[in-house]
């Protein structure tokens, strides 16, 4: 099982959702990063369960501690491990799911693959184990925005059949956080909000779409042929549980274009090249071109919900299901920071290996 991301700046997580904990080891953190553990806090705490009405009653504080890596505030340039520690797990909750697959979850795939699941909770397929992806991004997002300033942004784009305005201006992030939906269009969140509701009370879920925006991107950070910018974010957001779609800049509504609609012309702003429209998303040739950052992620309905459906169990006969337990309604307002954290962490490792290619050992031109 794959729990390494990275090249340069690179995370290996570990844990279950109902094991003793979750965590992270970050290698190759810059050393002297003012770093506490208050920094990673606020990203979790925005994670976390239990933040609404609209997620799951699970209650966990979440609260993240610094094992290693950091000395006197400051990070030394050794492996930083980070660690937060399960409280209210309910393993009771999932004993009928140790016999019967839970139908569109990896019950059915973990046992076929490894001979062996972890049926409390899911083990490492839930989505408990993004902790270690948000503690791990709000270090490498403090990073990038102390050294270039730059800035990511996540938000909810939609809920089921409901959409926000096309247009939005770069979101403050307290625009975002003002609903517990994380739509900057209050009218459209009201919507949204009801809806959840609406569908949790029928025992039923529902999906969205989440765009992710990056402002202050310096231009030349990807790297062709194979680890194209857009191609790392995309494994990285289809890497989240219950991701079922990217796409970047103009995306599929790019197909009803002709390539002279489509195309983003250039002009001299300021001294320096631009771009009048961006529906390239920010990525041409699979490198940033110093515009905004700009794409977008499908997640399908949350796939545990409370009304009885048609399984299998393990030993093959055919059975029904209706899943106990807590569970989001819909997964979409709680992934914002996780969207941005998995964002975060793919631009650090590209902007370090820019550098490596382009700066480190840069010969001098006449």
């Amino acid at each position: 099982m794959s729990s390494i991301f990275g090249t340069l700046f690179r995370i290996s997580s570990w844990g279950e959702s109902h094991g003793k904990g979750i965590g992270v080891v970050i290698d190759g953190c810059p050393p002297l990063v003012p770093l506490t553990e208050s920094d990673i806090q606020e990203a979790l705490d925005r994670r976390r369960p239990g933040q609404s009405s609209i997620t799951t009653p699970r209650s966990e504080k979440d609260g993240v501690q610094i094992l290693s890596g950091v000395f006197e505030g400051k990070t030394t340039g050794t492996p930083i491990s980070l660690a937060v520690f399960n409280e209210d797990q309910r393993s009771s909750d999932y004993t009928e799911m140790r016999e019967k697959f839970r139908p569109s979850h990896a019950d059915f795939t973990y046992q076929e693959k490894y001979g062996i699941r972890d049926y409390a909770g899911g083990g490492r397929s839930s989505a408990r184990e993004t902790i270690a992806r948000v503690a791990a991004g709000a270090v490498a997002e403090k990073i990038l925005k102390m050294s270039r300033g730059i800035e990511v942004r996540a938000f909810v784009r939609s809920i089921h059949e409901i959409d926000a305005p096309e247009g939005l201006d770069f979101p403050a992030r307290e625009a975002v956080e003002s609903t517990p939906v994380r739509c900057p269009h209050s009218e459209t969140a009201e919507r949204m909000i009801a809806r959840i509701k609406e569908v949790r009370d029928q025992g039923d879920s529902v999906g969205g779409v989440i765009e992710c925006r990056v402002k202050g991107l310096p231009t030349g950070w990807g790297s062709p042929v194979f680890d194209r910018l857009e191609a790392d974010l995309a494994k990285a957001m289809l890497s989240l549980p219950a991701t079922k779609g990217f796409e970047v800049g103009s995306g599929f509504e790019g197909t009803r274009m002709t390539g002279s609609d489509h195309n983003d012309p250039f002009e001299m702003r300021g001294g320096v090249v631009s771009t009048t429209t961006n529906r390239s998303g920010g990525v041409q040739g699979g490198i940033s071109n110093g515009e905004e950052l700009v794409f977008r992620i499908a997640f399908k309905p949350t796939a545990t919900v409370r009304k009885n459906q048609k399984t299998v169990s393990r030993s093959g006969e055919n059975t029904e299901l209706a899943a106990k337990g807590r569970h989001d309604p819909c997964v979409v307002p709680r992934a914002v920071p996780i969207v941005e954290a998995m964002t975060a962490l793919v631009l650090i490792d590209h902007g370090m290996r820019h550098h490596a290619q382009t700066a480190a050992f840069a010969i001098p031109q006449e």
